[in-house]
């Protein structure tokens, strides 16, 4: 039987194999030394960061913290303003209309003094005259055209401030809208914590979102928007307290012109009376002595017919005796006493023609200058009668105060509130 073959291997010598154990000693030894490093290190690590991120979560909360109260601190400070808009508003509306009824009121009167002028353009003749009344009138029409115009031009002052008032609260109310709405965020987050179920991984959480801000521009957004809103609200109340002035300084420009004006009247209407009652007096005494007159006219041609008589006997008597003959043809006393009484006659009854020549003329004049004073006294008693009726259309046409707290004459028709805001909330409530 033959012997088995072997394989030839690589032998190690003692020496090796003792190098062998103690290499792997030595590498257990500082295999476990490392470990031991790195489990020291760990621990330290997990240590640290164990307090580093309870300390980031409180600080980051302390952070969410702060912020809330900074948000919180602006949106008060938001409502606060936006609440001094929306009354602002509501007074410079109520200002407005008040104006707005004060101008409407202004027509009445500026139609009464128009038609108390074109009333008096109906006088005739000597009473179209330029007295103090037209004059008051003309002042009184100017003064409430004016007053149109001074009215018109605040209402439009107010009107373009509630437009500032109204942008003013949009830019309140949508930055209030976005403070409750990143309180709301803060909040949320604030309440958030590791057990939280709604909590996850998300992608890129660290990028800067676009059309971010930095702090200061955010403070100084609220700041300008306050800033903003306390300078519109002062100006609304300039204007407030403007219109409020002006509407008392017209209504007191037009009050003082009314009472002008119907003293005027008054004064003028009893000057159209005294002149009138004058002139019916004037009348009345031509009438008497125009009657007069006529009744010594007719004792003026009854005493001319009669002296015609007496003239005609006395030159039949002449004319008779001029038929004597002879020697009895004397210039007698008879005959000289005719001829003398012929004389007398003849000069009286020229005398007696020439007076009835005067009294008929005078009575003529009379006659005419009668007509006349009737045609005055006509035009007269229109004139005065032009002046009552437009006493009694002021009289009846009470002239509104502009400021608008007296009730016109007539019913006006409401008008709407131009802002458009009947009961102004906050929007973000």
């Amino acid at each position: 039987m033959s012997a088995p073959s072997l394989k030839p291997s690589l032998r190690h010598s003692v020496s090796e194999w003792h190098s062998n154990n103690q290499q792997l000693s030595g590498t257990a030894q500082h295999e476990r030394h490392v470990s031991h490093e790195i489990r020291q290190e760990a621990r330290t690590l997990r240590n640290e960061t164990r307090c580093k991120t309870v300390w980031d979560e409180s600080d980051t909360s302390r952070r969410l913290s702060d912020r809330i109260w900074d948000v919180a601190r602006w949106r008060d400070v938001l409502e606060c303003s936006a609440q001094k808009v929306d009354v602002e508003m509501e007074a410079l509306t109520l200002s407005k209309e008040r104006s707005e009824l004060a101008l409407a009121a202004t027509s009445i009167p500026l139609e009464v003094s128009n038609e108390c002028l074109t009333l008096r353009e109906g006088r005739r003749g000597f009473e179209l005259v330029s007295d103090p009344v037209e004059e008051q009138l003309k002042k009184e029409v100017e003064l409430i055209e004016g007053v149109q115009q001074r009215l018109q031009q605040s209402i439009g002052r107010a009107f373009e401030q509630l437009c500032v008032l109204q942008e003013v609260r949009h830019q309140l109310t949508v930055d209030l809208q976005n403070k409750m709405e990143a309180l709301d965020i803060d909040m949320s987050c604030l309440s958030l914590t590791i057990k939280s179920a709604n909590i996850s991984l998300k992608t890129n959480p660290t990028r800067i979102p676009s059309c971010s801000s930095t702090p200061q521009e955010w403070a100084q957004f609220s700041q300008y928007n306050v800033a903003r809103a306390h300078e519109a609200v002062h100006m609304s109340q300039q204007i407030r307290e403007d219109m409020s002035l002006s509407r008392a300084q017209l209504h007191n420009e037009m009050e003082a012109q009314r009472r002008a004006t119907e003293f005027a009247l008054r004064k003028r209407n009893h000057h159209e009376e005294q002149a009138r009652d004058d002139l019916q007096w004037q009348i009345k005494n031509t009438e008497d002595e125009m009657a007069e007159m006529e009744g010594d006219i007719r004792g003026l041609d009854a005493d001319l017919q009669a002296k015609t008589a007496s003239l005609m006997l006395a030159h039949t008597r002449l004319e008779t005796r001029s038929r004597r003959s002879g020697v009895d043809l004397c210039r007698d006393e008879v005959q000289h006493g005719l001829v003398a009484e012929v004389q007398q006659l003849e000069a009286t009854i020229q005398a007696l023609k020439q007076k009835l020549s005067e009294a008929q003329h005078s009575l003529q004049k009379m006659k005419l200058h009668h007509s006349r004073m009737q045609q005055d006294l006509s035009r007269k008693q229109e004139a005065l009668s032009l002046e009552q009726r437009s006493m009694q259309t002021r009289t009846k046409t009470i002239i509104t105060n502009p400021s608008g707290t007296n009730k016109p004459a007539v019913p006006l028709v409401p008008l709407m509130n131009s802002s458009g805001r009947s009961n102004l909330q906050l929007l973000a409530q």
